[in-house]
């Protein structure tokens, strides 16, 4: 058998089911391997080897004695470090919350222990999940696999690494401003940003869209495998979408002959050149599949500023209290955000929202034309893990720590689902990611022109700098 830890999520859940291999078996390999490689990346930041070994027995008795299982059952993953665990230390990235020990699972969590997961620990994120640069003052920076002095973006830089690493089979992630795509398009992995409502999660703001949770993995069939658990309606969560998770464990073949996909050439953004050189070259796959292939951009103008105010709004309302209580453990960008939240006023998210919704029908009557567009996940390679964020793109300035995500949080505030798929590499190896948008709440489109992708392109392949740093480790703390 080739080694568990680089089959896909799909092959182990069928091994585990038709107990060719035990859940045991698969977590023990798992475990062996954040020993020796997590020390060089840094992106398991929390482990709980005895619970999860636990977990697994008691996953191999069910299945002995001949239970229902889930569609997840056996399977390793670890949650992002913004989600709580019951008993398992969640800090946000945060020293603020260094030692805190939730009593309770995340919606998120409990739908994943439901389908049969087994919870290794925590994955990295940057401090409140702010910013696609994966550092935080607690456990400090996640290291890119493919070159350890480059960073893994984020927020869900643990994640992505984990996963590009062989160190977790599927991973959940969130994303307001890129925070799937981005570490997604960096690791050479997958990252979906569902529709708003797919994946419901339980909080103050029910009715807030802008963020959302969802699946990572290697493969597009493994994160819809992951997506099949996670969503669905809830009643906790007001915006839920009604149809149910077992839709995205459907298989994704389909036939694309004469589909309208518009090649947007950026929308209009700065890009680094090395980006897109690679993903240009991926126009013919598409064609290939028999796709429609035009160039045409939607015109995405306001929701540049519906991103800003209404994420101003939300750090001021998320994170208030703590910049009142103890402003100097919070990072620069993060206060920065705040009080611009504190100087948005009531018509100023009015204007916002106008703009928004306009933005909306605009795109939504372009893509009556074309089902999919396209473009580069993120404006620019990895960079210096020593780096906050890129100052400039292709010789143009970025004003704040936000602005080199725009290829991101645009599609963010349009609220369509979209996903990064692995392209390939920049001539100095570095991992570049395509990102495909559907049509208002088509994820299932989505997730099939990405396999159809996929599977023409080729897709994850091997960090080699990972694994020839990987060495003797401790536990991780």
């Amino acid at each position: 058998m080739t080694d568990l830890c680089f089959e896909s999520a799909t092959t182990l859940a069928r091994l585990i089911r038709e107990r060719e291999v035990s859940a045991r078996e698969v977590t023990m390999a798992h475990l062996a391997r954040i020993d020796r490689i997590n020390p060089a990346v840094n992106a398991i930041v929390t482990l709980v080897p005895e619970r999860a070994l636990a977990a697994a027995e008691r996953a191999d008795q069910a299945l002995g004695r001949g239970e229902p299982i889930g569609p997840l059952h056996g399977l390793p993953i670890a949650h992002k470090d913004l989600q709580e665990t019951a008993g398992i230390r969640t800090t946000y990235g945060s020293p603020i919350y260094r030692d805190l020990i939730p009593a309770a699972d995340s919606l998120l969590v409990q739908r994943c222990r439901a389908a049969g997961a087994i919870c290794l620990g925590k994955t990295n994120t940057p401090e409140f999940g702010a910013g696609s640069q994966t550092f935080n003052p607690v456990f400090g920076a996640t290291r890119n696999p493919y070159a350890l002095d480059r960073t893994v973006g984020g927020s869900s830089g643990g994640a992505a690494a984990a996963l590009a690493t062989g160190m977790l089979p599927i991973a959940d992630g969130s994303d307001m401003g890129g925070s799937l795509r981005n570490p997604a398009s960096f690791c050479n992995v997958v990252g979906i940003r569902p529709s708003p409502g797919r994946v419901p999660s339980q909080g103050e703001l029910g009715w807030f869209t802008l963020a959302v949770d969802g699946p990572m993995a290697r493969t597009v069939a493994d994160a819809a495998l992951l997506l099949s658990a996670l969503a669905g309606p809830d009643p906790r969560s007001p915006i839920s979408l009604e149809i149910p998770g077992e839709r995205f464990r459907q298989p994704l073949g389909r036939d694309f002959a004469g589909v309208r996909l518009a090649w947007t050439g950026g929308c209009g953004l700065p890009f680094e050149p090395d980006v897109v050189n690679v993903v240009d070259r991926h126009r013919q796959v598409f064609e290939s599949l028999g796709l429609v292939v035009e160039d045409a951009a939607p015109d995405l103008a306001g929701l540049d500023e519906a991103f800003l105010a209404w994420r101003a709004w939300y750090f001021e309302m998320a994170l208030g209290p703590e910049y009142a209580k103890t402003p100097d453990l919070l990072k620069d960008s993060i206060r920065w955000n705040v009080e611009a939240g504190r100087a948005i006023t009531g018509p100023d998210l009015a204007r916002a929202e106008v703009g928004r919704t306009a933005a909306y029908h605009r795109v939504r009557r372009f893509m009556e034309r074309y089902q999919f567009f396209v473009l580069p996940t993120v404006q620019v390679l990895p960079f210096s893990v020593d780096q906050p964020y890129p100052t400039e793109i292709d010789g143009r300035p970025m004003a704040s720590y936000l602005d080199w995500m725009r290829s991101c949080y645009l599609i963010s505030a349009l609220g369509n689902p979209c996903i990064s798929v692995p392209a390939g590499f920049s001539a100095a190896g570095l991992p570049v990611g395509l990102q495909i948008v559907g049509r208002h709440r088509d994820d299932w489109g989505v997730l099939q022109l990405a396999h159809a992708f996929e599977q023409a392109a080729g897709g994850w392949r091997p960090a080699a700098s990972a694994e020839s740093a990987g060495g003797a480790a401790t536990t991780t703390p």
